[in-house]
């Protein structure tokens, strides 16, 4: 089969290691070729250009700028990119006939070129729905939900579950949201199909820790809480700052933050005024650091913002999960990825209203048995979190 895959992923090769790279090379695999359009930002100064390779095709497509520039030109950007992807594909790959039209949410503004490729081609299309907007930009204060930008949005959004022949969500709480939500939907179209990825099966633990707890003067008796992944406001930043605060002083817990994002200025501020002992911020590190860095840590934490009220499960988990790192999840109580981990046995929730709340979990953390737990996390990933299970989902025709 020939696989046309639409993601706002920026892909370099088919060699990363995140949850659309695996399953995209669990599709060549099975004798699939996938045809990849990722997007290549106008600032970057290249223009639109298929590289082939031996098992696969990837489309860079040149777009507007999306990253690091005002929400006002993001959305514009955004917005152009459907017509922008449509013209690539014809032109670029105009001669292919594509047997299933893969795509993922964000954006939801693809919905015009799906619609046309879809009758062009006669295939099956199935959407991986990663993000539920604009609901969550209205849970975030964004804008209100009367508003035209939320009522346009809608609009695309219903479009683009309609014109879906499955929708693959990423847990149970996701599937009764978009049920209960869009009760026009056949039920039957909507399941599970959870963000999965390739497990490395050659981690040193053992090694990168202590390289890590040499590097970050981490103290003999603490244990390690990794936060790795975007620091904006979708992650509730304030309230992980109080969490912070909380735990001043406490010398059996050591907290790094590796990543970047509009509310890191926030984090930095913090940190250089109040000088907390037991708090390492990392700026973004390139993969093959990160890597050691959560190899080398042994708690995974999660923070999202308590306004939403939409169920997010954030792909990051899967890194500590791979990791073996138990994780806490500190978040609202839409979401299902913390009930989750503690029904499995890898992990903790709480809130993110109280940073008591997180204080204790840490607390109860530091007493358990933080390696039993992070095999329970290393063998849910392996048993329900593989890329070879979304495949398997996907490919499903009855």
């Amino acid at each position: 089969m020939n696989i046309l895959f639409l993601t706002m992923n920026p892909f370099t090769d088919i060699e990363m290691h995140n949850i659309y790279s695996d399953l995209m090379k669990v599709f060549i695999e099975n004798g699939h070729r996938p045809y990849i359009v990722t997007p290549r930002e106008k600032k970057s100064g290249e223009h639109t250009d298929l590289l082939e390779f031996k098992t696969y095709s990837l489309l860079k497509v040149r777009i507007g700028n999306t990253s690091s520039v005002s929400l006002i030109k993001k959305g514009i950007s955004t917005i152009i990119l459907s017509s922008q992807y449509y013209r690539a594909v014809l032109k670029k790959l105009g001669d292919i006939r594509f047997d299933l039209i893969l795509y993922s949410t964000p954006p939801i503004t693809l919905v015009g070129p799906i619609k046309k490729l879809k009758k062009r081609y006669h295939c099956r299309t199935y959407l991986m729905l990663k993000d539920i907007f604009p609901q969550n930009a209205v849970d975030l204060g964004m804008f209100p939900d009367r508003s035209f930008i939320y009522k346009y949005f809608r609009k695309q959004e219903k479009e683009l579950y309609a014109l879906s022949d499955r929708i693959g969500c990423m847990s149970e709480a996701n599937v009764h949201y978009l049920q209960e939500n869009n009760p026009e939907l056949d039920r039957n179209t909507i399941e599970v199909c959870p963000n999965g990825i390739i497990a490395n099966n050659n981690i040193d633990k053992d090694q990168c820790k202590q390289q890590v707890r040499s590097k970050y003067a981490v103290p003999d008796n603490a244990i390690v809480y990794l936060y790795g992944g975007n620091l904006g406001k979708p992650q509730g930043i304030p309230h992980l700052i109080n969490c912070l605060k909380d735990n001043i002083g406490n010398t059996d817990r050591f907290f790094i933050i590796c990543g970047n994002g509009s509310e890191y200025s926030l984090l930095n501020d913090y940190i250089e005024s109040c000088m907390p002992g037991n708090v390492k911020l990392i700026d973004s590190l390139p993969k093959e650091e990160y890597d050691i860095l959560a190899a080398g840590c042994d708690v995974g934490l999660i923070f999202l913002d308590s306004r939403f009220t939409i169920p997010n499960y954030p792909s990051r988990i899967l890194s500590y999960m791979e990791n073996e790192m138990p994780v806490i999840v500190c978040a609202d109580t839409v979401t299902d990825i913390g009930t989750n981990a503690e029904l499995q046995g890898y992990g903790m929730f709480c809130e993110a209203v109280d940073p008591k709340q997180f204080t204790s979990c840490v607390n109860k953390m530091n007493e358990c048995d933080i390696r039993q737990m992070g095999k329970n996390a290393r063998k849910y990933l392996e048993d329900c979190f593989s890329a070879y299970n979304c495949y398997e989902i996907i490919m499903r025709t009855d």
